[in-house]
C-alpha cells in the first residue's frame, strides 16, 4: 500500500525526512514490511551520489526540508515529522545539527535530547510532533553497515574482502570502516546475489547506484526480521502511531 492510500485511509500523513535516495529505497521496503502506510517519505535531502551524500548534508539542506514540511502542514494534515540521518560515529553532532535546524524553523521547539523521543512543535493551531533516528549498528555506521549486518545469502565474494583488507594493513595502508562497508555491500550485490546474466547489466541490476531495482526485485537478500533493525522499527512505529 502506498503513502497516498495511507493518507486516504487515515486522513493524516506522517512525514519522514531521509538523507539519501538509497535510504529512501530501504526504508520504503521496511515500511511496507511493517505495514505502516501512513508514513510518507519526502524527497531525500541529498540528491547527488550517495558516496558524497554525507559531505553534502548540512544545516541549510535540513532546515529547508523542515521549512517545506512546515508550509505543507498548513494545507495538509501532517501529525508527525521524522528525521532519519546516518550516525556515522557522530551521534552528538547529528543531534546538535537536527536541533539547530528544528530551532531555526520552529523557534519555540524544545531540545531533542535523544532519538526515538517525540517533541511537540509550535505550528499555529495545528498539533505537530517530531522525532529523529540515526541509522547505526551498535552505535556506529550508516545504511551500508546495516545492510552488511542483515544479509541473508552466502557472501563468499564479499567476505573475501577481509583478506584484501589484511593485505592493505600489512602494507601499512588502511581503509575506513565506512568505505569498507560500502565496498562489501557492492561486492555482495554484484557477485553474491546476481546471476551471470544479471552481471552483464551490473550497473542496472547489481549495484547501489540502482538500489531501487534491488529493493523492489530482491528484498529476500536482506533479513527484515534481524534484531539489528529493532530500534529503527521502533522509530517508524512511533512515527506512524
Amino acid at each position: 500500500m502506498n503513502s497516498s492510500t495511507g493518507e486516504r485511509r487515515f486522513g493524516v500523513s506522517n512525514a519522514l525526512i531521509v538523507e539519501s535516495k538509497n535510504d529512501k529505497c530501504f526504508v520504503e521496503a521496511l515500511i511496507n514490511n511493517l505495514n505502516l502506510p501512513q508514513i510518507e517519505i519526502q524527497q531525500p535531502i541529498c540528491l547527488i551520489d550517495d558516496y558524497e551524500c554525507l559531505n553534502g548534508l548540512d544545516l541549510p539542506k535540513l532546515r529547508n526540508a523542515l521549512e517545506a514540511l512546515k508550509n505543507k502542514s498548513a494545507k495538509q494534515k501532517i501529525a508527525k515529522i521524522g528525521i532519519l540521518l546516518d550516525d556515522d560515529g557522530k551521534r552528538t553532532e547529528r543531534i546538535a545539527l537536527i536541533n539547530q535546524a528544528v530551532k531555526a524553523v520552529f523557534s519555540t521547539a524544545p531540545q531533542i535530547l535523544d532519538t526515538n523521543k517525540l517533541i511537540t512543535l509550535s505550528n499555529n493551531s495545528l498539533p505537530l510532533q517530531l522525532a529523529c533516528f540515526l541509522t547505526n549498528v551498535g552505535g556506529h555506521g550508516e545504511l551500508e553497515t546495516v545492510l552488511k549486518a542483515i544479509k541473508t545469502k552466502p557472501s563468499l565474494y564479499a567476505d573475501c574482502l577481509e583478506n584484501w583488507r589484511s593485505c592493505l594493513d600489512a602494507q601499512n595502508e588502511t581503509i575506513s570502516d565506512k568505505e569498507f562497508d560500502k565496498f562489501w555491500v557492492n561486492n555482495y550485490l554484484r557477485f553474491d546475489t546476481c546471476t551471470r546474466e544479471e552481471r552483464k547489466r551490473a550497473s542496472e541490476k547489481c549495484s547501489m547506484h540502482n538500489f531501487e531495482y534491488v529493493m523492489k526485485n530482491k528484498p529476500d537478500i536482506w533479513n527484515f526480521d534481524d534484531p539489528v533493525l529493532d530500534e529503527l522499527k521502533a522509530f517508524l512505529r512511533v512515527l506512524a502511531i
